[in-house]
């Protein structure tokens, strides 16, 4: 049996290490006991978040379940030896390294995936400086209001003969003053000290959003039935207590709708039956069930089992949707890589694109990305309707094949001699 077929057995032998029942596994991270059988068994290929599930929950990694301990080292040291431009002889003794020197080994391996995760570290921290909007407020705010005692106090100190009511006046000024100022220096602080995993862990509505989309898996039941389901909606709205901005609960009704007339037109047991007898092609799934190929990305995008991203953006570039998947950052403020497919897509709407990407940065999980761009608005005479792009990501096996080599956004994206470069990356010249 080839080794990438032994995941499963792999998962069977973890689970029964950690005294887990199979009932108990597929409970936790949300798909029936019997799928989670057949991949046990061999009989189902697992790949992205689904298999990022499983390890987190039986405490691995998720190479060690796919690959085995060892060769998921050796490819670890290998991605390392890429990633420093070692070339040659020395590049491929990566398995001859590992097996005389283990603990070395894992020293480096180590070493590699703290660098990564440092990296995502200051990708993120360096996006929300630079265009966290409420960052940009509060830092305008503490100026300005420092300017303004700094400018009374001036008056106060430099002005012998100021009449005691305007001297009074100063002084119930600077007082005012120094109370902004400390609240504002204060909710800066919270702000940036806020914990990820905290349950306001997002900073504007957009992350609101997301958070509040992630934690019902992109899935709701309740739109999913069919007939009307306006008040349902509205219900679902105003029971998520995690969406407190009235920017948020705008922006969640939109994304809501726009699930629920999908759910509506496509049922997802038509996407689940489509997928298992033609398998994930979107086109050919498009194609059997008569429905537009954006709907179908969407409806893909919220199978838990294809461990699949989205992002759906409007005319004007402007990511409106996303559904996150690891290895594969969409920037939460600012703009996008304009070297995705996504917006190649929207320049020549009715297009249906697929490409091998890869986001450079860290380690370059591939992705199979099918983008397209369709009307979001009924056409009418001597109106241009507005057109949605979307596109959606699918986890690629390593084939070999050739690859897009895209970034996230310009500002932490160290590929050089990019024609679509905006702005100098941190990551070569520095903060």
């Amino acid at each position: 049996m080839a080794v990438e077929t032994l995941t499963g057995s792999r998962i069977r032998e973890r689970r029964v290490i950690a005294g887990l029942k199979q009932a108990e596994l597929a409970r936790d991270i949300g798909i029936s006991a019997s799928y989670l059988n057949l991949i046990e068994h061999n009989r189902r290929r697992i790949g992205g978040k689904l298999l990022l599930s499983i390890a987190q929950r039986l405490g691995t990694e998720a190479q060690t379940l796919t690959e085995g301990a060892e060769a998921a080292l050796i490819a670890t040291l290998r991605e390392a030896a890429v990633e420093a431009g070692l070339t040659g002889p020395e590049a491929a003794q990566a398995e001859d390294f590992a097996g005389r020197f283990p603990g070395w080994a894992d020293v480096l391996a180590g070493t590699r995936r703290r660098v990564a995760a440092l990296e995502e570290t200051i990708e993120a921290l360096s996006d929300r400086l630079a265009h966290d909007p409420h960052l940009a407020a509060s830092m305008h705010e503490l100026l300005t209001t420092a300017a303004s005692i700094r400018s009374t106090a001036a008056i106060l100190a430099e002005t012998k003969t100021l009449q005691p009511e305007w001297r009074s006046r100063f002084h119930a000024n600077i007082n005012e003053d120094s109370r902004r100022l400390s609240e504002s220096a204060e909710a800066l602080l919270g702000h940036l000290n806020v914990e990820a995993d905290a349950a306001d862990a997002a900073g504007s509505p957009q992350e609101e959003v997301e958070a509040f989309l992630t934690r019902h898996a992109y899935r709701f039941d309740v739109l999913e039935r069919a007939g009307d389901t306006t008040d349902a909606l509205k219900q679902v709205i105003e029971e998520a207590a995690d969406l407190r901005s009235q920017a948020s609960r705008f922006i969640a009704a939109r994304v809501l709708e726009m699930i629920s007339q999908d759910a509506q037109a496509l049922p997802m047991q038509d996407v689940q039956g489509a997928i298992e007898t033609h398998g994930t092609d979107p086109m050919t799934v498009a194609r059997r069930l008569g429905q537009p190929v954006g709907r179908v990305l969407r409806r893909m995008a919220a199978l838990p089992d294809l461990g699949a991203g989205l992002v759906v953006c409007d005319r004007a570039g402007t990511v409106i949707f996303r559904k996150s998947v690891e290895g594969f950052t969409v920037p939460r403020h600012g703009a996008c890589c304009p070297l995705w497919p996504l917006f190649a897509a929207l320049a020549q709407p009715g297009t249906v694109l697929s490409e091998k990407v890869n986001q450079v940065g860290r380690a370059e999980a591939g992705f199979v990305s099918y983008a397209t761009a369709e009307a979001a608005t009924p056409s009418g005479y001597n109106s241009v309707p507005l057109v949605q792009g979307v596109m959606l990501l699918l986890p690629a096996a390593p084939d070999g094949a050739a690859s897009r080599k895209v970034g996230s956004t310009c500002r932490v994206c160290p590929q050089e001699g990019c024609v679509a470069r905006r702005e100098p990356s941190i990551m070569s010249t520095g903060i």
